[in-house]
């Protein structure tokens, strides 16, 4: 019978639900030794609180999450609040001796994500922060390929992340559902958003990057505050693209927006090496792309790769082959990756370290916007 890991629940939004949903999904698929038990959920208002622990079978509901951090039949502390509340939760938590499961990004900015990396690993906790994308099954054999040499020298990383939901110029800045567009909240807009999980995905896939030069543009400069009920400048950027230097040699393009009309979600890279190249589209997201110039020229061209079979990550825990699966799968993933690397006492990536670089690349690239210069990582 499984051991239980008693999670403690800060926030009910989006992510809580992904990571709940997960929480609840993972013994029924995958054989481990710790079974998450759902204690207690906080959030600032009670009754949506309970309506959240009613919905998801959470036992217990708090209102202060300080109280939550104290209590003793908590194990690990999981934080889905706006980004400014990370460090102080996540640092209490560490404290109190708690795992601690992050959502993206780490902090607000490298000084806070460093201050955060030096409290978890003195107090000698588990922790991860919650990058899915690399539990996406085609991304996790992109991987697999490139760490077995079928690209060979990497020339080429692009990638793409685009939506459109802050085409308003009416929309306001602030609050529990807009967070994203506060600054103070949120500490950048698509840098930290969305090209966070572009550049998380980077790193793991092709290496550490050694430089970036940036352009960023808030196309509203002003909105109605929420909170204040004034008419506030908007601190943080709508959309950014930048080139990368990694340092494998390779050239890197990125970019990112919430104005472009027609894109909910698209997330997308390409990687071009000596040998072959791969790409991936989130819209498609169980296909990876491939293309490998040793095939011979007679049936060479790029194949589409239909990632279900039992040999390729992750989906032997699942369906027969041809049955696909879906964006909250990579939340369970991840789930299930860290109760197997808690069971034999390893750490399981991204840390919070690992999550720090992606972190010091978003400032790097900020910076780079502001100064106009090419700044290193």
């Amino acid at each position: 019978m499984a051991k239980p890991l008693r999670i403690g629940m800060i926030g009910y939004g989006f992510m809580a639900r992904a990571h709940s949903n997960a929480y609840c999904k993972v013994n029924h698929f995958f054989e481990l030794e710790y079974e998450p038990v759902l204690k207690a959920v906080c959030g600032r208002n009670k009754d949506k609180a309970q309506e959240f622990a009613a919905n998801w079978g959470y036992e217990a509901v708090e209102t202060e999450w300080k109280k939550l951090v104290q209590r003793d039949d908590i194990d690990a502390v999981d934080i889905c609040v706006p980004n400014n509340l990370h460090k102080e939760i996540a640092t209490a938590a560490a404290k109190a001796g708690k795992i601690v499961l992050c959502e993206k990004p780490l902090a607000m900015d490298s000084t806070e994500g460093a201050e955060m990396c030096d409290v978890v690993e003195k107090a000698g906790v588990p922790n991860m922060v919650w990058y899915n994308y690399r539990r996406i099954p085609a991304v996790a054999l992109a991987k697999q390929l490139i760490d077995e040499g079928r690209l060979g020298r990497i020339f080429h990383y692009r990638a793409m992340f685009l939506q459109d939901w802050t085409i308003k110029e009416d929309l306001p800045q602030g609050g529990a559902a807009l967070w994203r567009l506060d600054a103070a909240a949120a500490g950048s807009g698509v840098t930290g958003d969305l090209l966070a999980h572009s550049i998380d995905t980077a790193l793991w896939l092709n290496g550490s990057m050694k430089s970036v030069t940036a352009m960023t543009e808030t196309f509203v400069k002003e909105r109605l505050h929420t909170e204040t009920g004034k008419v506030e400048p908007v601190e943080i950027d709508d959309a950014c693209a930048f080139l990368a230097r990694f340092d494998n040699g390779s050239l890197a393009t990125f970019e990112s927006t919430r104005y472009a009309r027609g894109h909910k979600a698209l997330y997308v890279f390409e990687i071009n090496g000596e040998h072959a190249s791969i790409s991936w589209d989130l819209h498609d997201m169980h296909r990876l792309q491939y293309f490998d110039h040793r095939d011979d020229s007679l049936v060479r061209g790029w194949r589409s790769v239909h990632v279900t079979d039992g040999d390729m990550p992750y989906m032997g825990n699942w369906w027969v082959p041809g049955l696909q699966i879906g964006y909250e799968h990579s939340f369970v993933h991840q789930v299930a990756d860290f109760l197997a690397g808690y069971a034999k006492g390893e750490p399981v990536s991204p840390t919070f370290r690992d999550a720090l670089e992606t972190q010091q690349v978003c400032d790097a690239v900020l910076k780079s916007a502001k100064d106009g210069q090419w700044v290193e990582c």
